[in-house]
């Protein structure tokens, strides 16, 4: 089990990475306030869940990139059109909404923000940077030219307080899941964003929980403790866009695609079903 989890962890750290980079590789576009509907570009597997046209390695990971990755305009947030585009509505979590229609509603009436701030949002060019929880930064020294970037993201429960010589003091993004988020209120930052990476529909849930300050049971089918409270006001809190979750792991890493699901009917926690 610890071996499982260590695996689980690792590829969910990898995804996050893949997709926070693409991100960005389309932020240009998310001035767009509608999405693609139906019309947008449809992946074709092959009996492996292989995207065709495409050449894979024996490990089954990509050669080359997919020119036409990200090639549609997608907001990076869930907004109110979400139920438009077809690409996320086939899909169940993490790589679509598909059952979650109900629950997405319920706290995007709340939340009602659904870009970055109007500060970023005005920026021709943001420059972002990726801060990574792997202690690779240690005693570098590099605070202060992380803080010098526009955007600066960082994952899950990376601390900042106690290490700003090092990782810096600036958060704009702080991207994560229930069982990845800092359970003590104290550690969050006061003027970061706070945006799910939902990757199961207990996620969905939990984060209807936190913006509507309900009580959070802990048997809610999650693998650890979650935190209880998220001290963000909805306006504050965001839901990353599953199409880039999607992008990443069938035309980037190419996982199989097993009809959208992942640990091929295996228990909740086994395989990589937290990408």
């Amino acid at each position: 089990m610890g071996l499982l989890v260590f695996v689980r962890n690792l590829l969910l750290a990898l995804c996050l990475f893949l997709v926070l980079g693409f991100l960005y590789y389309s932020a240009w576009k998310l001035h767009l306030l509608q999405w693609e509907d139906s019309n947008s570009v449809v992946l074709s597997f092959d009996s492996a869940g292989h995207t065709l046209g495409s050449e894979y390695d024996r490990l089954g990971f990509l050669l080359k990139l997919d020119s036409k990755l990200f090639s549609k305009p997608a907001p990076m947030f869930l907004d109110d059109s979400f139920r438009k585009w077809a690409r996320i509505r086939e899909f169940v979590p993490p790589f679509g909404i598909k059952g979650q229609d109900n629950l997405i509603k319920a706290i995007l009436s709340v939340t009602k923000e659904y870009r970055l701030t109007p500060a970023l949002d005005s920026l021709s060019c943001r420059r972002c940077i990726i801060v990574g929880n792997g202690g690779v930064l240690a005693n570098k020294s590099l605070g202060s030219r992380i803080d010098d970037y526009d955007i600066v993201v960082r994952l899950n429960s990376a601390p900042v307080k106690g290490f700003e010589k090092d990782v810096g003091s600036k958060t704009t993004l702080r991207i994560t899941y229930p069982e990845g988020a800092m359970q003590r209120p104290e550690q969050y930052e006061r003027d970061s964003l706070f945006v799910l990476a939902g990757f199961k529909w207990q996620d969905f849930k939990w984060l209807k929980y936190i913006v509507y300050k309900e009580r959070v049971s802990a048997s809610d089918g999650f693998w650890k403790s979650v935190a209880t409270r998220v001290p963000k006001e909805p306006p504050e809190i965001r839901i990353l866009n599953p199409y880039f979750i999607q992008e990443a792991a069938f035309s980037l890493i190419g996982l199989p695609f097993n009809n959208g699901l992942m640990g091929r009917g295996r228990g909740r926690d086994h395989g990589p079903a937290r990408l």
